[in-house]
């Protein structure tokens, strides 16, 4: 079968990754924008601490960080060791008394059915200080050991490598969509068609741009993040833990004594890449309160992403009604990098006419 995957970020580039393990003949191409929201993001793998309580929105959150060891495993097999994945545990903390004491409980009941979780405790401030040095010393926190960063900037290439490898082509180029009866085409930048039995759209926030001659109307929009890095020199945080406040920020560190702090949630901007005063005020903000050590750091960079931000936060998974050989992956906001690789195994398998391992049924496109 012969399947193109338009939109290599976390989502195509694992939907491509999957489709070429199958054995099948894929092509991914990519326009390469600026402002991917894989390229931007800071992956923290922690469903358990979510407060998203819809019963399969969290099923598939949760499958999503079940995957990764096994995915990790899969492409280490392939040559693909360097993927930017780490358990290196995550602190789980709020200010407000009963808020810390809800997400006690929700991590009682999730991390009891997630063996990957590493399970939870309470620790106190010093303990989390330990794990985590510049956090705000009169947090106490849950420490779940399972919590794990990943850095998509190695990832998504890792699997498109991988892809390559098992023979998939991946282009640098403009894709275009067109019908011929009820049947979807592909065509590249100078018009040409690319044969394709399925085609797969994953191009994230720009999809409604892609989708747009076909006369659909997508409800996928695209939201700024803004999200700070910060230098601190000569202190190795490549084992320190992510910190999720439970609050609309989060703080991880990485390997090179770098630590990531965000992120704005813009919506209404467009497309509009710019670092902007009030996201650097409202970021430094949150830095400073959760995380006062990090005071004296260098600001080394600001990145901006376009999430692809759905209606209701709910993805859009699967076939388009009434459009022959169309599937639909998008609208993993700011969970794309728990759910991304997991959620393209699924694209993968409808493409080829497999049952996918969860209901896609509440994330199918409208017809």
């Amino acid at each position: 079968m012969k399947v193109t995957v338009i939109g290599a970020g976390i989502l195509g580039a694992s939907t491509a990754y999957h489709l070429a393990l199958s054995g099948h003949e894929v092509t991914v191409i990519d326009q390469e924008h600026q402002g991917k929201a894989t390229l931007a993001g800071a992956g923290i793998v922690c469903p358990w601490a979510t407060k998203a309580d819809e019963p399969e929105w969290y099923k598939m959150y949760a499958a999503g960080a079940a995957y990764y060891d096994a995915l990790v495993s899969d492409l280490a097999a392939r040559g693909e060791s360097d993927v930017g994945y780490r358990k290196v545990g995550a602190l789980v903390t709020a200010e407000d008394p009963a808020e810390y004491d809800a997400a006690g409980e929700r991590l009682a009941l999730r991390t009891a059915e997630a063996p990957e979780s590493g399970g939870f405790e309470e620790i106190s401030p010093a303990e989390a200080q330990q794990k985590f040095p510049p956090i705000n010393p009169a947090y106490k926190a849950f420490w779940v050991p399972g919590g794990a960063r990943v850095n998509a900037r190695q990832l998504a290439p890792a699997m498109v490598r991988a892809a390559v490898a098992l023979g998939a082509t991946f282009r640098s180029d403009l894709a275009t969509l067109e019908l011929e009866g009820a049947k979807a085409r592909v065509l590249d930048g100078q018009g040409r068609e690319i044969p394709s039995d399925q085609i797969v759209v994953t191009a994230g926030a720009w999809a409604s741009q892609i989708l747009a001659p076909l006369g659909l109307s997508h409800p996928v929009k695209p939201q700024r993040g803004q999200i700070l890095h910060f230098g601190m020199k000569g202190a190795d945080t490549s084992r320190w833990s992510v910190l999720l406040p439970m609050a609309s920020h989060y703080l991880l560190a990485f390997d090179d004594s770098r630590v990531v702090v965000g992120a704005t949630r813009e919506d209404g901007k467009g497309f509009d890449y710019r670092v902007t005063c009030e996201g650097q005020h409202e970021v430094l903000s949150a830095a400073l309160r959760y995380a006062p050590g990090l005071a004296d750091s260098t600001l080394l960079e600001t990145r901006i992403g376009f999430r692809p931000a759905p209606p209701e936060f709910r993805p859009i998974l699967g076939p388009v009604p009434g459009i022959e050989g169309l599937i639909l992956g998008n609208g993993l906001g700011a969970a794309g990098l728990t759910i991304g690789p997991f959620a393209g195994r699924q694209l993968a398998r409808v493409a080829t006419g497999e049952a996918p391992e969860v209901t896609l049924a509440p994330y199918a496109p409208a017809a």
